[in-house]
């Protein structure tokens, strides 16, 4: 068993593995917004002549294309893999998925706020699949949710509202967490898990 599928794994971040190229999009569309940031500052911050960058990558649509890839990628994996070691009930479920989302948006939180953000500048067909893989993870809860209501262990009237309020609070996050504030981690998430489940009635 490697690391990475190692039980509890998915609580675990090392530093970012993005390629290169990706790694400089990533910090000039945060600094400066996709519209701000220049294919040759790209380039130059990855270390590359324009020429090079273009050989991975064949516009600066692509570097966003493959950016939000990745970052999907990881956040439903991780989603995916908190989901199965929960076990069967919604409870344990719930408290699993919005952990994993909480610490996707601490520890990935330029990454998703890039991809949150830029989705306005996303062309189709990529835009329609990045909207694919966000519905995605909101159906994982959207599930969770309803079959706590219907097994009476939620108690919300409004399971779709609820679920979506919680989602977007964890996504919040990564527009306001510093490693260096009051919270560690461990501590943002337990407060965090009660205001979630006091939205879906979970008490």
């Amino acid at each position: 068993m490697t690391s990475d599928t190692a039980a509890g794994s998915w609580r675990h971040y090392g530093d970012s593995t993005l390629p290169g190229p990706l790694a400089a999009a990533l910090e000039l569309f945060a600094e400066r917004g996709y519209e701000g940031a220049s294919i040759r500052e790209i380039a130059g911050r990855a270390g590359l002549s324009v020429p090079g960058l273009y050989h991975h990558y064949p516009s600066k649509q692509a570097l966003l294309v493959g950016l939000t890839r990745v970052v999907m990628a990881e956040l439903l994996d991780r989603s995916r893999r908190a989901l199965a070691e929960a076990g069967p009930g919604p409870r344990e479920q719930f408290d699993a998925v919005v952990e994993s989302l909480l610490r996707f948006h601490m520890f990935r939180r330029e990454q998703a706020f890039v991809a949150s953000t830029e989705l306005r500048s996303m062309e189709d067909p990529a835009r329609a699949e990045y909207v694919g893989m966000r519905d995605e993870q909101q159906r994982m809860l959207d599930t969770i949710v309803e079959d706590g209501v219907r097994g009476g262990e939620f108690h919300t009237p409004y399971p779709l509202d609820a679920s979506r309020a919680v989602t977007t609070m964890c996504v919040a996050v990564a527009t306001w967490y510093r490693p260096d504030g009051t919270l560690d981690p461990d501590e943002l998430v337990a407060r965090n898990l009660v205001i979630a489940r006091g939205a879906v009635g979970a008490g």
